[in-house]
C-alpha cells in the first residue's frame, strides 16, 4: 500500500508539472526556426545546425518609433520567433510598445505569456482585469523606469496619460505569445457573433450591437 502511495504521487507530480509546461524546455543548445521548411509542428522546425550564423540570434530595429497613426494611437513592433529565428523553442519573446500622446494598447490577452513590462519613456496607466467571480480592476500609474506584470491569460492595457509620446519594451514568456484583442474578437469575428447574443450578453440593443459591429 506504501509502496502504491508513492508511485501515485510520483505520477500526479509529473502530471502536474507537466500540465503546468507552457512550452517545454529544449533538448538541444538551440533549434533555430527554418522559414523554408514545410513540414507543420506546434513551432518551427529547426534549421540545420552546422547552417546556423549569428545572424539567427539578431534583430534590430527597436530603437525605431513605430508608427502611432491609427485609431489606437498605438503599435506594437514584435520580436518573435518570425523575426528573431534564434528565438524558436526557447519560451520567450519581446516587443517595442510605442504611444502617441493619449495612445491606447486597447484591453487585450496573452493566451500563452505572462507579460512583463519597462517604462522607457512618458507616464503609463495600466492596469489588468482578475478571472470571475471577483474581476478586480488592478490599475497602476508607472514612470519612466518603472516595471509592471500581466498575468498569463488575464485582460489587461496601457494608456499614456502625458502629452508626449511614450515607448515600453516588454518581455513575454513564450515564443508566440498570441494576442485577443477583446473588441475586434466581439464586435469584429468574421462571420459575425449573432447580434442578439451580443445584444443578450451585454444587456444593450440590438441596434447598438450593429452600430458597434459597423465599426469593426
Amino acid at each position: 500500500m506504501g509502496n502504491q502511495l508513492i508511485l501515485f504521487s510520483l505520477l500526479a507530480l509529473t502530471f502536474g508539472c507537466l500540465a503546468l509546461a507552457y512550452e517545454p524546455k529544449p533538448l538541444q543548445d538551440f533549434c533555430v526556426a527554418d522559414p523554408n521548411s514545410s513540414v507543420k509542428v506546434n513551432g518551427v522546425t529547426c534549421k540545420n545546425p552546422m547552417q546556423v550564423q549569428a545572424q539567427d540570434f539578431f534583430f534590430s530595429g527597436l530603437h525605431l518609433r513605430g508608427n502611432t497613426s491609427n485609431p489606437q494611437g498605438s503599435r506594437v513592433t514584435p520580436v518573435f520567433a518570425t523575426q528573431l529565428p534564434g528565438l524558436n523553442t526557447l519560451g520567450i519573446s519581446m516587443v517595442r510598445i510605442d504611444y502617441a500622446p493619449w495612445g491606447l494598447n486597447p484591453p487585450h490577452t496573452h493566451p500563452r505569456a505572462t507579460e512583463i513590462l519597462t517604462v522607457l519613456e512618458g507616464s503609463l496607466q495600466v492596469g489588468f482585469v482578475t478571472s470571475n467571480p471577483e474581476n478586480r480592476f488592478i490599475t497602476k500609474v508607472l514612470q519612466k523606469g518603472d516595471v509592471f506584470v500581466f498575468p498569463v491569460g488575464l485582460v489587461h492595457f496601457q494608456r499614456n496619460i502625458g502629452n508626449g509620446y511614450a515607448v515600453v519594451i516588454a518581455a513575454l514568456s513564450s515564443q508566440n505569445p498570441g494576442a485577443i484583442t477583446i473588441a475586434n474578437s466581439v464586435f469584429g469575428a468574421n462571420p459575425p457573433i449573432p447580434r442578439e447574443i451580443l445584444a443578450k450578453a451585454f444587456q444593450v440593443e440590438a441596434s447598438m450591437v450593429d452600430q458597434l459591429q459597423a465599426k469593426f
